[in-house]
């Protein structure tokens, strides 16, 4: 499955949860380098996702700005598809 394919799964995912707010934060030259492809509140917790292809590796800025996230207290994952991002909030937010 394409990288986009699966963001397009999470998000699906995503916008049926109650309170959840999410966007998908597209690259190029308007949005900043690094950022996860998924970011959301969820039940008042920042989480991001950074979705990866099966075979698929994260930047070494992706995995600084992941690293960035976690100082600051948020949540931030790699994850491969939406039963990762549900088995993440099940296990991480009541």
């Amino acid at each position: 499955m394409l990288e986009k394919d699966i963001v397009n799964v999470i998000m699906r995912y995503l916008r049926t949860l109650p309170k959840c707010f999410c966007w998908k934060e597209h690259g190029g030259m308007y949005g900043t380098a690094g950022i996860p492809d998924v970011i959301s509140c969820v039940d008042g917790r920042f989480i991001a996702f950074e979705v990866k292809s099966e075979k698929g590796k994260p930047t070494v800025l992706q995995e600084a700005t992941i690293k960035k996230i976690l100082s600051a207290g948020g949540q931030a994952y790699i994850v491969r598809s939406v039963d990762e991002v549900r088995s993440i909030l099940e296990s991480s937010v009541q």
